[in-house]
């Protein structure tokens, strides 16, 4: 009697792996995530900046978290193949670059991401003119592959990104709607 349970508990526990992998695989392999701002400045200003990856830490989410991260650039000073690395020992930045792929001029940036260790993705910010102002939309997307652990942590992508984002696009809408510094008048 007691092998008999043993032999169907182990089924069960078998058929329960079975299940949560087959399950994992009904979910979807790429997640994006997506948040936008309305900023009160011309397209062209604010495309000028989300195209220059040397203006990034100026509005990003990240910047500041690790006083000893380092940051370092490379490749062209605009445009294609511009790279921003980082580097810090805190998780909640972690080390990894950014190199610009692909441009559409006052229409869309294309990066492709590195995170080290914790694999790959692509991001891209669109700006649409909105009248006097623009529209910019930054963008996350990721392939989770055939692992079904990431699989299930896909949903989660959203809360950990998307807030990040929202709180760059801020920034972002802050430094593009700051009028410059004027100069001072030379007698």
């Amino acid at each position: 009697m007691a092998r008999k349970i043993v032999r169907w508990v182990a089924i069960g526990l078998v058929a329960i792996v079975i299940l949560a992998v087959a399950g994992a695989f009904l979910m979807p392999r790429y997640r994006i995530v997506e948040r936008s701002v309305d900023i009160d400045a011309p397209a062209g200003d604010v495309f000028a900046v989300v195209s220059d990856l040397r203006r990034f830490n100026e509005w990003s989410p990240w910047f500041g978290r690790d006083p000893e991260a380092t940051y370092t650039f490379t490749g062209p000073a605009d445009g294609v193949g511009q790279t921003f690395h980082w580097e810090s020992d805190d998780p909640d930045v972690g080390s990894g670059s950014m190199e610009v792929a692909s441009i559409t001029p006052d229409d869309r940036v294309d990066i492709a991401l590195d995170f080290a260790d914790q694999g790959t993705a692509e991001t891209w910010f669109t700006v649409v003119p909105e009248g006097a102002g623009s529209t910019v939309t930054w963008a996350f997307s990721t392939d989770l592959g055939f692992n079904p652990i990431g699989r299930y942590f896909g949903p989660m992508i959203d809360d950990m990104v998307g807030a990040d984002y929202e709180a760059g696009l801020q920034k972002l809408k802050t430094l593009a709607e700051t009028p410059p510094p004027e100069a001072p008048d030379e007698e």
